[in-house]
This record gives C-alpha cells, structure tokens and sequence, in this order.
C-alpha cells in the first residue's frame, strides 16, 4: 500500500500508519489518537525544521503555529535554507523533556518526554492573507493576545518574512512516563533510582527601560508569567 493510500484510509482521529511514521523501537511508546499530536505541538514553543539544502542536510530551529491540521512556520525570505524546503519533503520535530529518568544501571537510564514527527512536502505561502493569518497564529501561539496588542507587520517586514506550511497528514507521536524499568536482578542494589522532573517556566516579565512608566504589564504577559 502506498503512503498516499494508507493516509487516505486513515480515521480524522487517528494518527497515520505510514512507513515513516512506524515505531520500530518502544512501540509501547506510541499514541495514535491525533488529540495527542495536537497537544504536543500546543505545548511547544520551537520546533526543528529537517530539510536538505544545497545538497546537505540541515536542520533549523523556528518559530511555529497550528491551525486545525496545517503546521505553519516562521523565516525570514532571506534565509535560503528555510527557503529551499519549498516543494519538497521535510520532517519537523517538537520534544518536551519532562524528567530524567535515573535507573539502578546505567544501562537502564532514560528519560520521559513526549515528542511528535510531522512528515510531509513543505509549501512556501504566496498568499497574502494566508501569510497575515499564520504569522498571527505563530504570534499567539507564542504568546496568546500578543497579536491584537502589538503593531501589525509593515508591507516591508511581510516582505522579509517567509512562512512555510506543513500538513499534519502523516505524523507520529511517543510519550515515555513513569519509573525506570530495572532489571529485577539490579532491584537490590545499594543505588537511589527515580525520576528528577523538569519543566519549563516562564518567570517574571521584564519591562523595557525605554516603555513609558504609565504603561502597565499587559494581562497576556502578566498572566502567561
């Protein structure tokens, strides 16, 4: 079966089954209710662009946004590497490090994350509200409300800016949670096993000296702190 044809067969709910998208290792790991794939990506801030240039391969991190099943990413025109994904296959990543993982062997030591793979061709937006819309989606998907509180971009900085689209036809995600697994022969060892778990915070905002004084901390920055 082609890739084309097992998407096409694939549930609006569920994630596709391609050969690229597979787990060959920890199938355990996998999810494939397409709600997990949403929520990874709308937990993310970066994510890692894998494209080809000039031969080589390259991978770029950027700026992104999701609207339904269209994964938008942000560059500038100049930039001829973000560029030359235009019409060709990509991957994009997005991982979440949420603990690492200390076992009784160093063998055994791991990490729990949850990550998600987007396969697919990349398209350049030539569109001018279709660009409009996914630097406002890539906006606020950084900081929700920084969109309407900010300036609109000038004809000239759309023009320095290049965005690049990427369906969520045919992507994986994998999740690890929980304790190390040990083996049951190591379980006695005189050696602390667990998890030490991370996070990302955001902490407190910090005002530009050159903002005048009668202007407060707007509610989407106080709250986002």
């Amino acid at each position: 079966m082609s890739t084309a044809d097992s998407l096409s067969q694939t549930s609006p709910s569920l994630l596709s089954s391609t050969p690229r998208t597979t787990l060959r290792r920890h199938k355990e790991r996998a999810r494939t209710d397409r709600a997990d794939l949403y929520a990874v990506l709308d937990a993310g801030l970066i994510c890692h662009l894998g494209v080809v240039a000039d031969g080589a391969p390259l991978v770029l991190p950027t700026a992104y946004g999701r609207d339904d099943d269209t994964l938008y990413l942000h560059g500038s025109s100049a930039n001829g590497a973000f560029c030359s994904a235009n019409g060709q296959q990509v991957c994009v990543t997005v991982t979440h490090m949420d603990g690492i993982v200390c076992a009784r062997s160093v063998f055994n030591h791991s990490v729990n994350y949850r990550s998600a793979v987007v396969f697919g061709p990349a398209t350049l937006a030539h569109d001018e509200d279709e660009r409009w819309q996914a630097l406002r989606i890539i906006t606020d998907h950084l900081v929700p409300g920084r969109w309407a509180a900010a300036r609109q971009p000038s004809r000239k900085e759309m023009a320095a800016t290049s965005v690049l689209s990427l369906s969520l036809a045919e992507a994986s995600v994998k999740i690890r949670t929980g304790m190390p697994a040990d083996e049951p022969e190591d379980l006695d060892e005189n050696v602390w096993a667990g998890v030490l778990p991370l996070s990302l915070v955001f902490g407190t905002p910090q005002t530009d000296p050159a903002v005048r004084p009668e202007i407060p901390v707007p509610a989407h920055i106080r709250d986002r702190h």
